[in-house]
């Protein structure tokens, strides 16, 4: 009896240090990463289309705002014998001139004017003038050539008509006293000078550039396009391009062109770029209608190997009793190739490494690791332990499992940009409408530190400028 207990308790420990010996542990040297230097890669400009569209209304509203009670004075009489006060009674109108087709509008002045008129002559040092005060209730109507030059709006404006609310008078003896029949031809005299007044008033009120760039800024401020995967959008505005604008029912409208550099980040927001004294305008005569966008999509290594280790999860390698499973993956750089490093547990307990140089197929739209093979440290190893692992069959099925296709990530992000092409408000007042017709993956760049997929994308943008303050 005691012996076939003696013979037992042997064949259980036999079994024990068989059960011990049939997970082979393997060590390998870990091919070390190339030194962190700082994320440089190559970048290729963008050219993105901006129509810009902005309503009389809006001119309307910025010139009410800075016209304002007395909106011209002229204290000097002795250039030209008029001293003139005028002020604004009631808002100030804008519109389409329709007596014009060429671009013309037309503004309607209600206003209150005092103005002192000097006759006379100054004869051997004495002074023989007299000066009459005439009081205007009216309104004056003035038509405008205009042009948007420089993000700014000029005009060359004439004075049409005057219409008197109340007949002019003149104060004589302390009493008013009608004098329309004396001032009509003074009107002559001095309408250059409200012509000018208006041209002034439109030429500091309506610079758009201010404008312009603060929508700029908005639009190259880092946005979230995916928050389970922290990818964030970034515009780095390089020049800006811009055509004379041209008015059109009631709108002006103006072809404006970014060129600019574009990227998307994993991870945290990156900090904006965007500096606005470092932006150049440039006036040009024609500017194409469709974006031409270069994106750059910014992986990070450790970001990657997230990735990479739920694509290995529930799978395992090898046939029969010989099989192993990925437990997690890390993924880096070196000498220009991509180090794989695999956690494994099965018949073979620890870290696998394979390198290669990740490719992109144009016809299946899937990224995949050309020359994949182990690293040889790894691959020697392997012959003397687990040959059946470093057999070509499994590498090629651990190759399978390294290859996705991205048109999910595509349509995903053309689904996340739509929503900033989707009457997108970056700043009061502005409103962003687009389409991408189609986005196109280009290359693969990598850096010590990241990977760079390198994507085109074509559309269209166009930006409204609707009740700008």
């Amino acid at each position: 009896m005691s012996i076939f207990k003696n013979i037992f308790t042997f064949f259980l420990i036999f079994l024990f240090l068989l059960s011990c010996t049939s997970s082979q542990k393997i060590a390998t040297l870990k091919p070390d990463p190339d030194d962190a230097t700082p994320l440089v890669y190559e970048s290729i400009p963008s050219f993105i289309n901006l129509p810009i569209s902005v309503k009389l209304k809006d001119v309307e509203h910025q010139t009410n705002a800075l016209l304002n009670g007395l909106i011209y004075e002229d204290n000097n009489i002795e250039d030209d014998n008029i001293e003139m006060k005028i002020w604004k009674l009631a808002p100030i109108t804008i519109e389409n001139n329709p007596e014009n087709s060429n671009g013309s509008i037309k503004t309607v002045l209600p206003l209150k004017a005092i103005i002192s008129y000097r006759i006379g002559t100054k004869t051997l040092g004495v002074s023989l003038y007299k000066t009459k005060e005439f009081n205007l209730n009216g309104k004056v109507t003035l038509v405008s050539d205009v042009s948007l030059s420089n993000w700014k709006l000029s005009t060359k404006t004439q004075l049409k008509s005057l219409d008197w609310n109340e007949s002019p008078t003149t104060t004589i003896l302390g009493k008013s006293v009608p004098v329309t029949y004396l001032m009509n031809p003074t009107i002559k005299i001095f309408r250059s000078k409200i012509e000018k007044s208006i041209d002034a008033a439109i030429d500091k009120s309506m610079d758009f550039k201010p404008n312009v760039l603060l929508a700029i800024e908005k639009i190259c401020t880092p946005f979230l396009m995916n928050e389970a995967y922290e990818s964030w959008l970034q515009v780095n505005p390089i020049e800006i391009y811009s055509t004379n604008a041209k008015l059109k029912n009631d709108t002006f409208l103006m072809e404006m062109g970014m060129k600019c550099t574009m990227g998307t980040w994993i991870g945290k927001q990156p900090q904006s770029k965007y500096d606005s004294s470092k932006i150049v305008l440039k006036p040009v005569t024609k500017i194409p209608n469709q974006i031409s966008a270069n994106v750059t999509a910014v992986s990070t290594y450790a970001e990657a190997s997230k990735i990479m280790t739920k694509n290995f999860a529930g799978q395992e390698y090898g046939s029969g009793n010989k099989k192993i499973r990925v437990q997690n993956v890390s993924i880096w750089h070196k000498n220009d190739k991509m180090v794989i490093a695999l956690d494994v547990l099965g018949s073979v307990n620890g870290t696998i490494y394979l390198t290669g140089f990740p490719q992109y197929n144009t016809q299946t739209k899937e990224l995949y690791f050309d020359k994949l093979d182990y690293a040889l440290d790894t691959k020697n190893k392997l012959i003397r332990t687990a040959n059946w692992l470093a057999q070509g069959l499994i590498l090629r099925k651990i190759q399978e499992s390294c290859r996705y296709s991205i048109i999910p990530n595509i349509e995903e992000g053309k689904k996340s940009m739509m929503k900033y092409l989707q009457n997108y408000s970056p700043m009061s007042g502005v409103f962003v409408n687009g389409k991408i017709e189609n986005v196109e993956f280009q290359k693969i760049q990598l850096t010590n530190n990241a990977i760079i997929a390198f994507v085109k994308i074509n559309g269209a943008i166009n930006v409204a400028v609707d009740g700008l303050k």
